[in-house]
């Protein structure tokens, strides 16, 4: 289920995005896509409770003309079900920096190459409750 989504959205390098939410109740899982189209995404944010076997880690991911790359995944996991949370997402030419509730941070190549992404999208178990571009 779409929770999110800002077409023509503008995202450049060298801008911040910071996204405040919610995890529902009983979330498996939740998801923040920064790219051009659905099959295009540069950056997949993938924090996992309970799916597709992997409980309570985040994934990382591209996906470029509707073939996924290699998943990346991290050893934090700062989200719960019901408490509020803040990711910040840096946008470096090569990178993307992505700033997670417990202030650790991981790196992201831009595996698609592109200096603006204008669509952006959040998904599945979750409520948005702020969402801002610097």
């Amino acid at each position: 289920m779409r929770v999110l989504t800002l077409m023509n959205a503008s995202f450049n390098v060298g801008e911040t995005l910071t996204i405040t939410g919610v995890p529902k109740p009983n979330a498996k899982n939740f998801h923040v896509n920064i790219g051009s189209s659905d099959s295009d995404i540069a950056l997949h944010v993938n924090p996992r409770f309970n799916h597709c076997d992997d409980i309570r880690k985040v994934v990382f991911n591209s996906c470029q003309g509707g073939t996924w790359g290699e998943h990346n995944y991290i050893q934090s996991f700062p989200f719960e079900e019901g408490k509020e949370f803040e990711i910040s997402i840096e946008f470096k030419s090569a990178e993307f920096l992505v700033i997670l509730p417990d202030d650790s941070v991981s790196r992201f190549p831009n595996r698609l190459g592109a200096e603006l992404y204008p669509m952006i999208f959040v998904d599945d178990d979750v409520r948005i409750t702020s969402f801002k571009i610097k």
